[in-house]
């Protein structure tokens, strides 16, 4: 899909020492995309020298937290001129694949779909790559969402795409890890449009800082489930 020149696509990247990886990502994102943001969220490595010598504009967040980062790279679109079309979010750790932005632009461009998730299907994902308790958090999660909200959802994959527009009427607010499922949870609540798409998953470099600790993934799957559930009740 050949993507008009006239469509202003931005990247958001949050990433938390992700050095050996962070360049990675940058030079296998297409170069329709106006701007690559890297958001460094508090690493202590080489991770924002190594993006910006890949070509990333780099902000830096000291508040950890996932959903801190992605808001980071939000304000910064939003102080400039330059009119937006399309946010796309996309993990630092090189699990996703960024070549496969085509996929996910594709029903916002050619279906005019406000809101598009990259789905880590079974078949698509590198053995490994999601561990017991993803796998199950995002079974949970999405299993809720359909019996709640009549949902399409199941995946809670971070690569994903919105319309600038729609990214502002959202108002997300989660700094953590809640900043996915917020995001699908009021897409579903202001009737948004939305699809998903199936893509490819691999194993990260380096350690993950969720799901590669105990204390990381309950503190994730406490956060999603407490989204779901404060929604389900309003």
């Amino acid at each position: 899909m050949k993507i008009p020149d006239s469509i202003i696509i931005k990247v958001i990247v949050p990433a938390y020492n992700e050095a050996d990886s962070i360049a990675h990502v940058i030079w296998d994102i297409p170069s329709y995309v106006e701007e690559v943001i890297v958001v460094s969220n508090n690493s202590t490595d080489q991770t924002e020298g190594n993006a910006r010598r890949a070509g990333a504009t780099v902000l830096t967040e000291s508040q950890k937290g996932y959903g801190y980062a992605c808001l980071k790279g939000m304000d910064y679109i939003s102080k400039q001129d330059q009119e937006v079309d399309i946010v796309v979010f996309l993990d630092g750790d090189y699990s996703d694949y960024p070549g496969e932005m085509d996929k996910i632009l594709q029903p916002i461009i050619g279906e005019n779909k406000d809101f598009v998730v990259g789905a880590r299907v079974d078949e698509w994902r590198e053995k490994g790559s999601m561990t017991f308790p993803q796998i199950f958090g995002n079974w949970l999660a999405t299993s809720l969402m359909k019996l709640f909200f009549n949902s399409r959802f199941t995946d809670l994959g971070p690569f994903r795409a919105i319309k600038y527009e729609k990214l502002q009427q959202l108002e997300m607010e989660d700094k953590t890890y809640g900043w996915t499922v917020e995001m699908q949870l009021k897409a579903l609540r202001q009737n948004l449009s939305y699809s998903e798409v199936p893509v490819h998953y691999r194993n990260r470099i380096g350690v993950s800082k969720v799901s590669g600790t105990i204390k990381g993934a309950i503190f994730a799957g406490v956060k999603i489930l407490g989204w779901i559930f404060k929604y389900s009740f309003k």
